[in-house]
């Protein structure tokens, strides 16, 4: 079983930014703990060197010396040596030992001292200073340096988490709006308050949702279109099975029986599978082979070709009309469009069988090829009756039927296929009377980015 792991945003920057703010924070406390060690450290010195200097005019001589008791709370001890070498003051009963001049560090009594010496022409003076007890005051006085870090270290990072989580909100309050929204509800997301770099997915989803919206509707007219139209074939079907198990009927009768009832069920077959041809189209599903190159003539010698034996049934002439004036070409080469194959195999097929089935028998169907306008232009022509002009705005409705269509069979779904796969194309159909035939003139003008 493979296990994804989840990563939230929020998650994600809270635990960096926090971090980052952290190490940061650790990496100047330190800094500064470490320089105001160097200050203290440097400060301290000051005050030996100034306090030695302040002795260089020398001490009464004979003043009592302190002795350790007294003493015990002072880090500072003071000596002075006369121009022969003699002590002639120190601030404690134990001496230390003299020392070189300048800064320098002794050890003597078991402790460690900083010292200073100066050296006058009457005398020389040396401060001493307890180390232990000097790191100690400095180690306090870098402690406060840092405390300001301690305490708005934490402030930050509850400020940065509050900017984060306010930033984020607008996404958090979409992420529920889409959770709780109801399975068929496909209305747009608001976009209002959103991030730059949010709005656009909210935007796809938007486009998303509009496409599944439309998928959703034509299934639910596929649904609907299916129960209605189905409903009288089949209730006929069953009739007339019924009326083929009665046992007094004759041959012939059942013959003729039998006949109805294939073409009762041709009819339904021929029914299901348009109702699913034009629910694929209206949904706008691609096709397998996706979008390609696709050559004009070679798919009109397809679609030909595969209502060859329907115009032949009926006597009809079918064929690929030149017309080169129309076109405005020297020949029908050089017509490719980018588009689906099948899609358009599907589009003129119907084409030619709704005219091959409404032209009286012997009469022509036309296919021909040519541009207009620089656009790829497909006609189909025939000598039938055509169609009405107040019918024409209406064809294209599914199930509706021209007057002129009254005496042949049909379902009224073959223009609406055509209309959803021009759609789909980018085409517009034009229907017209043919100026050559006589009856209906259908052309199929694709657009000029669909032009390859």
């Amino acid at each position: 079983m493979n296990a994804t792991a989840s990563h939230s945003l929020r998650r994600r920057l809270l635990v960096f930014v926090l971090v980052a703010i952290l190490l940061a924070a650790v990496l100047q406390a330190a800094t500064a703990y470490r320089g105001a060690l160097r200050q203290a450290d440097a400060m301290f010195d000051d005050h030996l060197l100034q306090m030695a200097r302040s002795l260089r005019g020398g001490v009464p001589l004979g003043l009592p010396q302190a002795d350790d008791e007294r003493d015990a709370g002072y880090d500072l001890f003071v000596q002075i040596w006369g121009q022969d070498g003699t002590q002639i003051f120190r601030s404690t009963r134990s001496a230390l030992p003299r020392a070189v001049l300048g800064f320098s560090d002794v050890e003597a009594h078991g402790n460690r001292y900083r010292v200073y010496t100066l050296q006058t022409p009457s005398q020389t003076v040396q401060i001493a200073q307890n180390l232990d007890t000097r790191t100690a005051r400095a180690r306090a006085l870098a402690l406060r340096a840092v405390l300001p870090f301690a305490w708005l270290t934490p402030l930050l990072m509850l400020a940065v988490w509050w900017i984060i989580n306010r930033s984020l909100a607008p996404i958090e309050r979409t992420r529920r709006a889409v959770a709780t929204r109801a399975a068929d509800d496909f209305s747009p997301l608001a976009g209002t308050g959103l991030p730059d770099e949010v709005r656009p997915l909210v935007d796809e989803l938007n486009l998303l949702f509009g496409r599944v919206r439309q998928a959703f509707e034509a299934q639910k007219h596929f649904v609907a279109d299916a129960a209605h139209e189905l409903r009288s074939p089949l209730t006929a079907l069953k009739l007339q099975a019924q009326a083929l198990r009665r046992t007094d009927a004759d041959p012939a009768t059942r013959e003729a029986g039998i006949a109805r009832l294939n073409q009762g069920i041709d009819r339904a077959i021929r029914l299901v599978e348009q109702l699913l041809l034009l629910a694929r189209e209206e949904a706008g599903s691609a096709q397998a082979t996706g979008t390609k190159r696709v050559d004009l003539p070679a798919l009109v010698q397809l679609a030909v070709a595969d209502v060859l034996p329907l115009a032949r049934h009926k006597q009809i002439d079918l064929g690929l009309a030149d017309t080169p004036e129309q076109a405005g070409l020297p020949a029908q080469n050089g017509l490719v469009i980018s588009g689906q194959p099948e899609a358009l195999r599907v589009l003129l097929r119907n084409l030619l069988e709704n005219a091959i089935k409404y032209t009286p028998a012997g009469g022509q169907v036309d296919v021909s090829l040519g541009r207009q306008e620089g656009r790829p232009v497909l006609t189909v022509e025939d000598s039938g009756p055509g169609i009405a002009q107040q019918d024409r705005a209406r064809v294209f409705d599914r199930f509706f039927r021209a007057s002129e269509a009254a005496l042949e069979t049909g379902n009224g779904l073959g223009l609406a296929i055509v209309k959803a796969i021009a759609d789909r194309h980018g085409a517009a159909l034009a229907l017209d009377r043919s100026a050559r035939l006589g009856g209906l003139k259908v052309d199929v003008r694709f657009s000029a980015a669909q032009a390859a």
